[in-house]
């Protein structure tokens, strides 16, 4: 019977003529399995072979084969594969010397073209060298792919892999070697790259990862700072008479504000004080560039990352016992010193007498002592007449009382253990600081519009809250007008306020333009909520860490609505599996997986009232 090789699918195949019908053919394989074969793709015919081992016995035969001699006898001209087979053996050569002959020549692309049925040409001598040259360079790169993966898989970091691990893990190139590398030995490992490179010591945790991503997106040039040149020394300020404290967590750097009190004929007079960067660099050094890119500081638990250099912050930072420049607005009051009679902002020197503590003051000015119209320890006196002040600042504006329930939570990270603490929100001290610094806010914002100066505003309608340069109502805060320039060491907003605060207190023209003050307000709000969301992401993270710290596995939970529950004792909201029927409010228990860290996921579920 009729016997043909024939090719299929970019593969050669061997099979008995069952039937020829013009330019088909009915083909039956060794198998049993029959194809339509069209005449064109019939290779070689024969008659009178095993077919069964045909295509193996053929293999066999190709594999000593040299590809390189082949090219160097085959001549230039195109020729068939039955032809070169029949001067390589040297007599006509059996239908699997045939065969072996074409698979050596159709698996040797780079020195044979294929230029029709059977039929090859010899490649260019130039083209086979460049080809060559390709293949070994492809083979040297897959070897020191091999090797990183090996360092990898051993728990060492090459150099080269080392270098660009950001780019790796957020922006790969996936050709190149590096990538690569990686790839491969995360799939020899069966763990995610970054869980990879955990366990070689190229990242500290979760964390870092977390950190290392949000700062790949956010800050480009890295979180360092260029050098930035020196500090002018302001002139012609004169000197506060006022003993200034600030009201600040322990942690804090930037001390951006402090309060002070003085009784004299006039009455009482209350400072408000602001640390005024603005007066130790003008508006075309370096720092003011670097913060206009960076907009404001971003917070999260275990660290932050300021908008202006520690130098910087350093030099202009309402720290105690130093002379520093502020801008103050003081504020003469009635006699009883709950009504604002008269306002006058300055440019001046400030001496900060003490950085008050919020631990300290949460202790000795609570509602028990206010109640008592006394207030035990340092600046007694004047932080009871600030709070009376805030009081009727606070009723004046129609704000309503705060909800005693709301916890705010302070992070504290240490040697890779994290403490949770929560503070209860609307205290005395709360409600000294915010109230005067929605009155600075809102009387420089006031003011600066009334003068002609633009800036840039806070504005709230309807629910939303977003930056402008025309000011607007702030309906939750009851103002009508609301410029954020009481943080100039931490947001650019302030910052730039700040800068066209002092050009209006000295008769100058505006620093920023209102399109320059537009474009910074967009890019603030993109900025901000982005800043914001990382220090979510970093305070859930904090929070499963502290699950697994503390080894809870089921704990206390409130529901928000529908399955989502607010878990006591820290801001760590989930999803409950299992939950029944159940209102807002209600209170449960919730029990906990195992928490994944590089997820930032645990899995929660109902475990009873």
């Amino acid at each position: 019977m009729k016997q043909v090789l024939f090719e299929e699918d970019g593969s050669f195949r061997v099979g008995t003529v069952l039937s020829e019908a013009g330019a088909s053919f009915q083909v039956e394989a060794a198998h049993g399995k029959r194809s339509k074969v069209k005449a064109a793709a019939i290779l070689l015919r024969f008659d009178g072979q095993p077919l069964a081992a045909f295509m193996a016995d053929a293999q066999k035969l190709a594999e000593p084969l040299d590809p390189q001699f082949l090219w160097e006898v085959s001549g230039a001209d195109e020729f068939g594969f039955e032809g070169l087979a029949r001067e390589y053996y040297g007599r006509a050569p059996t239908p699997q010397e045939a065969a072996a002959v074409a698979l050596a020549l159709h698996g040797n692309p780079i020195h044979f073209y294929k230029r029709g049925k059977g039929r090859y040409q010899a490649a260019p001598e130039a083209n086979l060298k460049a080809a060559l040259a390709g293949v070994e360079k492809r083979r040297k790169q897959q070897e020191q792919v091999d090797a990183w993966a090996a360092e990898l898989g051993a728990g060492r970091v090459p150099e080269a892999i080392a270098s660009r691990i950001d780019t790796l893990l957020f922006k790969p190139d996936k050709t190149s070697l590096e990538w690569r590398a990686l790839d491969a030995a995360s799939h020899a490992k069966g763990e995610a790259p970054p869980r990879l490179l955990a366990a070689a010591g190229a990242l500290s945790g979760p964390e870092d990862f977390l950190l290392r991503r949000f700062a790949f997106e956010h800050f480009p040039r890295g979180l360092g700072f260029a050098d930035f040149g020196a500090f002018a020394e302001p002139e012609g300020l004169p000197e506060a008479d006022v003993a200034a404290f600030s009201i600040d967590d322990e942690a804090t750097t930037e001390i951006d504000d402090a309060f002070s009190v003085r009784r004299g004929p006039e009455g009482l007079v209350v400072g408000i004080h602001i640390a005024a960067p603005t007066l130790l660099f003008a508006r075309e050094h370096p720092l003011e560039a670097v913060a206009r890119e960076r907009l404001s500081t971003v917070y999260f638990p275990g660290g932050k990352i300021t908008m202006l250099p520690e130098a910087a912050v350093e030099r202009a930072t309402l720290a105690a016992g130093r002379r520093m420049p502020a801008a103050s607005l003081y504020l003469t009051l009635d006699a009883e010193g709950l009504a604002v009679k008269s306002t006058e902002s300055r440019l001046e020197w400030l001496v900060v007498a003490d950085n008050l503590r919020l631990a300290d003051l949460d202790a000795r000015m609570d509602e028990a002592a206010v109640a008592s119209g006394r207030i035990e320890g340092a600046h007694g006196d004047d932080l009871f007449a600030l709070w009376r002040l805030a009081r009727a600042l606070k009723a004046l504006r129609g704000a309503g009382e705060e909800k005693s329930d709301r916890l705010d939570y302070t992070f504290r990270v240490a040697g890779g253990r994290v403490s949770i603490e929560p503070r209860r929100r609307g205290s005395p001290v709360d409600t000294l600081v915010s109230e005067l610094m929605i009155l600075l806010n809102s009387s420089w914002g006031r003011e600066l519009a009334a003068r002609g100066y633009d800036a840039i505003y806070r504005n709230q309608k309807g629910g939303k809250t977003r930056m402008d340069v025309v000011p607007g109502e702030h309906e939750w805060l009851g103002v009508s007008h609301y410029a954020w320039a009481s943080s100039p060491l931490r947001r650019f907003s302030d910052l730039a306020n700040q800068r066209q605060l002092a050009a209006m207190l000295r008769g100058a023209e505006p620093a920023y333009s209102r399109d320059e003050l537009a474009a910074a307000a967009r890019d603030f709000d993109t900025s901000y909520e982005a800043y914001a969301e990382h220090q979510r992401t970093l305070e859930r993270h904090w929070c499963l860490r502290y699950l697994v710290q503390e080894g809870i596995r089921e704990t206390g939970a409130t529901v928000i609505r529908d399955d989502l529950l607010r878990v006591d004792g820290m801001p760590l909201v989930v999803r409950a599996i299992g939950l029944p029927a159940t209102v807002a409010g209600e209170r449960l228990r919730v029990a906990f997986g195992e928490p994944d860290l590089w997820e930032n996921h645990v899995v929660a579920r109902y475990a009873g009232k």
